[in-house]
């Protein structure tokens, strides 16, 4: 005896949908420095330790430690806002330069040659921009506006409540 195939239950093709959103204005504001900020120290302690090559630790090494830190949060959170409003070829070669002058200035600590950093530097620079290339490149139309989040004029505005400064 045959039975009808199952149907789906669902819609098999259409819009896609956005993962809602679980976290307040508020904690969006916060990440936004925060996640910066631990790669960064993340990013500054690795350095510090590079450049003191299994030797103490001494206070210019946490100096310098925090130095780096600071200046790569700072960077990192500059290119974030800016990246993100440039079209995707520009968006793309900020991400080369970002990640090959990052990567570059980490190993150049090891004492390894000029050269060897500067051809590692732009490897990892070009892969990484040819990977954010392609991603903006099926995640946009033809006009570049992302097809994960609807265009500027329908977003929600930010409340009143969450502009206020966080105190």
């Amino acid at each position: 005896m045959s039975h009808a195939a199952p149907l789906p239950r669902g819609t098999t093709g259409g819009t896609r949908t956005r993962t809602p959103d679980v976290f307040s204005p508020r904690t969006h504001a916060i990440g936004r420095w925060a996640l910066p900020f631990a790669i960064g120290l993340v990013y500054g302690y690795w350095v510090a330790a590079l450049r003191r090559s299994g030797g103490p630790i001494t206070t210019g090494n946490l100096v310098y430690g925090f130095v780096t830190t600071i200046v790569f949060t700072l960077l990192l959170v500059g290119f974030l806002y800016v990246a993100p409003r440039l079209p995707r070829e520009l968006h793309a070669f900020m991400w080369f330069l970002f990640t090959g002058t990052a990567f570059g200035f980490w190993f150049s600590q090891s004492g390894a040659s000029v050269l060897l950093t500067v051809v590692l530097s732009l490897v990892v620079g070009v892969a990484s921009g040819l990977i954010c290339f392609y991603w903006y490149y099926t995640h946009e139309d033809a006009e570049g506006h992302r097809l994960d989040r609807p265009p500027a004029d329908e977003r929600q505005i930010l409340p009143a409540r969450a502009r206020t400064p966080l105190t």
